[in-house]
């Protein structure tokens, strides 16, 4: 592949997206990590929200590929954080947490099938959610899970893509950059009060969610529809009341995981290399 070669169509690829690949709750997904010491969730309930998020995936237009659960790893549902994906090259990441170090491995046979190209991050720690994608290039957030060494080595395998990339600090107490802001269009973010306060993105128009929903910052733009948490009514009409096309998930149980509506896909637009379906 040729540096540079995907730079070209970054913009458009920054939000339409044709793929996706998801990953079935395992049983252990309720033993999870998180950051608190609330209950478990439900794994009913969890189930109920992972089918709600692939009908919302199909629904603006995605074809989803579901994965066989992960038993020994309850939170391989969290597919976006051991890769990164662009229309035919894969990037496989190294999470953090040590529980969830074989993730990746177990993910790279199924990246291999469906991706031209899969380049490796060959030293320190990633977790995707902790990678933000913009139409200018990439923001990487230093936190709990991704140290400085991988932040520099996924800058570097970015470049060799053509796609340039900023490492910044996540807000303390935050799990991933993520989990505090979402791109809503090519100048647009969704980000928490925090996020919004350290300047990292104060080339962008921001708009702060409500106090109180902090969590609902992790919103998922897909085409022309953006999936929101139905638990953050105020952010939801802030969307609305900027013009963007929101359609609302419950992510309760999800969310006592630590967990958004990001991390639970892989998205890309370009059709599989084999095995389409």
């Amino acid at each position: 592949m040729e540096e540079g070669a995907l730079r070209a169509d970054s913009r458009m690829s920054t939000f339409e997206f044709k793929r996706a690949l998801v990953r079935t709750p395992s049983a252990s997904v309720v033993h999870g990590l998180r950051g608190g010491a609330g209950p478990d969730p439900s794994l009913e309930g969890i189930r109920r929200e992972h089918a709600a998020y692939v009908a919302a995936l199909e629904a603006c237009g995605l074809a989803v590929t579901v994965l066989p659960p992960l038993e020994g790893f309850p939170d391989a549902v969290f597919v976006e954080d051991p890769a990164l994906v662009f229309p035919d090259v894969a990037i496989l990441l190294r999470p953090g947490a040590v529980s969830r170090r074989g993730e990746a491995a177990a993910l790279e046979p199924v990246l291999r099938e469906h991706f031209g190209t899969v380049l490796l991050l060959g030293e320190g720690h990633v977790d995707g959610g902790d990678v933000l994608a913009t139409p200018e290039g990439f923001f990487i957030g230093l936190s709990t899970r991704t140290d400085a060494a991988g932040a520099a080595a996924l800058v570097h395998l970015l470049a060799r893509l053509g796609y340039p990339a900023r490492v910044v600090r996540t807000p303390p107490g935050v799990l991933h950059l993520k989990t505090a802001c979402s791109l809503l269009d090519g100048d647009t973010l969704l980000a928490t009060a925090a996020l919004a306060a350290t300047g990292t993105f104060d080339d962008f128009h921001i708009l702060t969610v409500a106090n109180g929903e902090e969590a609902a910052a992790n919103a998922l733009r897909l085409n022309d529809t953006i999936l929101a948490s139905a638990a953050a009514p105020r952010t939801l009409e802030l969307l609305s009341r900027h013009g963007f096309n929101v359609m609302p998930l419950q992510v309760a149980e999800f969310s006592r995981l630590d967990a958004g509506l990001s991390c639970l896909s892989l998205r890309w637009r370009a059709g599989f290399i084999t095995h389409a379906g």
